[in-house]
This record gives C-alpha cells, sequence and structure tokens, in this order.
C-alpha cells in the first residue's frame, strides 16, 4: 500500500491482507540496502491469519520515495510518523539486522506504540569494518559481494535451502543491486554510527532475539548480549545459520515470530 509522509510516497507491504486499523498489528523493517519484500512468509502468514500487516519500505529504499536517512534515530522517528499516518495505536515491532536497531531505538523512544519486539540478527553497538564502508562510498560492487557473502553461512553460500526453488546468494546479491547509488553506504554508516549510549530507558515489552550461530555480521554472542539487556527476553538460537536468516531458516523465524507476535 502506498501512503504520503513528509509530502513524498511510502510503501508497506500488507501481505495482502485486508485487516482493518482494529486488527493487532505487526510492524516489519528491514536492513541494509533491503526492502519490504525480505518479509513475504511471515507478512503473508499473518495477514492470512487476521493481523495488519505492515512491511514499511524505509525513505529510498524499495517502493519509498526520498534520500535514505542518516541515522537509526532519524529512522525510528520515520517510523513513529509513517505509523501516526496510519493509525497504528500500538504494534509488534520487528526488525533484522540494521531494522532490529531500528525497531530497538522506536520500542525505547515511542513505548506507546510498542507492544512487542522482535530483533532477528542484532547486535549493540553494530559496528562495520572501514573495508566494507569504503567500499560502499565508492559504490563499488565488491561492497554488495562483501555483504552478500559475509551474510550467509557457509553452508548458505553452497546452497541447501530447504524451500525448494530459493537461490540464496543470487537473490541476495540482486536484492542489493537494486538499491540506488548511495543507499548501501548510508545504510552501513547509519549502523556504524549507532550510539547506545543514547537508550537510557528500559524496553518494559516481550522481546524476541534470535541469533545465529553462524552469523559473521552480527555475532550471536552480541545478540545474546541484547537479550541480557531487556528484562523480558526470550532468545532462539539458530545453529549453523547466518545473518541472512530469513533466506536461510525462513519457517524457523516463523515459527518463533509466532509466538512474540500473537
Amino acid at each position: 500500500m502506498r501512503f504520503t509522509i513528509d509530502g513524498r510516497t511510502a510503501f508497506a507491504g500488507t501481505g495482502t491482507g485486508r485487516a482493518g486499523t482494529d486488527a493487532p498489528t505487526v510492524v516489519f523493517v528491514h536492513g541494509a540496502a533491503m526492502d519490504h519484500t525480505v518479509w513475504v512468509l511471515p507478512s503473508r502468514y499473518f495477514a492470512r491469519q487476521g493481523y495488519r500487516v505492515l512491511a514499511f519500505d524505509l525513505p529510498g529504499h524499495g517502493r519509498s520515495e526520498g534520500p535514505p536517512l542518516g541515522s537509526v534515530e532519524a529512522m525510528s522517528d520515520w517510523l513513529d510518523a509513517a505509523c501516526g499516518v496510519l493509525d497504528v495505536e500500538s504494534a509488534a515491532i520487528v526488525g533484522h539486522s540494521m531494522g532490529s536497531l531500528v525497531a530497538y531505538r522506536f520500542a525505547v523512544d515511542h513505548p506507546e506504540r510498542c507492544r512487542a519486539l522482535g530483533l532477528l540478527g542484532t547486535s549493540v553497538p553494530m559496528p562495520v569494518t572501514s573495508v566494507l564502508l569504503d567500499a560502499a562510498a565508492d559504490d563499488d560492487h565488491a561492497a554488495i559481494e562483501m555483504t552478500n557473502a559475509w551474510s550467509h553461512s557457509p553452508r548458505g553460500t553452497l546452497g541447501g535451502n530447504r524451500n525448494p526453488g530459493v537461490w540464496m546468494m543470487a537473490a541476495g546479491e540482486r536484492l542489493i543491486e537494486r538499491s540506488a547509488p548511495g543507499v548501501l553506504h548510508a545504510d552501513l554508516a547509519a549502523c556504524n554510527g549507532f550510539d547506545p549510549a543514547a537508550i537510557t530507558r528500559t524496553v518494559d515489552v516481550p522481546a524476541l532475539v534470535i541469533a545465529g550461530d553462524a552469523d559473521r555480521m552480527t555475532p550471536a554472542r552480541a545478540g545474546l548480549d541484547v537479550a541480557r539487556a531487556l528484562p523480558d527476553a526470550r532468545i532462539v538460537r539458530l545453529d549453523g545459520c547466518g545473518h541472512a536468516m530469513l533466506n536461510e531458516r525462513p519457517n524457523e523465524i516463523l515459527d518463533a515470530l509466532i509466538g512474540i507476535c500473537r
């Protein structure tokens, strides 16, 4: 669905659902240089269970207009404004990678709109190596290749998805290639610049942290550290899974989300 915010067109995937504003809502936030399409499976599932689904394209991503936002804080504020435009009173906020930082910050800054929190492939802080940042700043295709390769586990780089017809490495690379010049760098810089000291309040809602044991971008230990800072967190560890967990383990991710989003 398209809507207007700050004079620009924005987009949110709904899983082809038709639930009204009074239905329980699930909000999905994508990672760096991604868009709403990474959430197709959970979006369709929750829409068919009667939930209102909003898988947002952040500004400059997918079908949302505008330049990419320069900080996680700005993304969180944009998300709050988008929820206001769409009459979202309260929702389960689920984010992956960069989106997990946005979801976390949203829960801190706008607790009245957050009834539950899902953090996939998370780390606070979320440092990015200078090699990757520099390549992304130059719009060098090597940045896409590094991001995609490091996001997958050793098993994931070879294929082997349990869902037939999914070529994980090619799908990941093509999705990043679709982003406009500068978007990957802006997103990576926002992750790298995220200051955990800005989080001054406790997130007091049920939370889910999903960590991949073979994650080379946000190691599992980093996700576990985040979970320890949350008073009501459930941890799901995926053996042998990389950072691109929505590609590598879509079914296990959905099973875990069903518990937190209800």
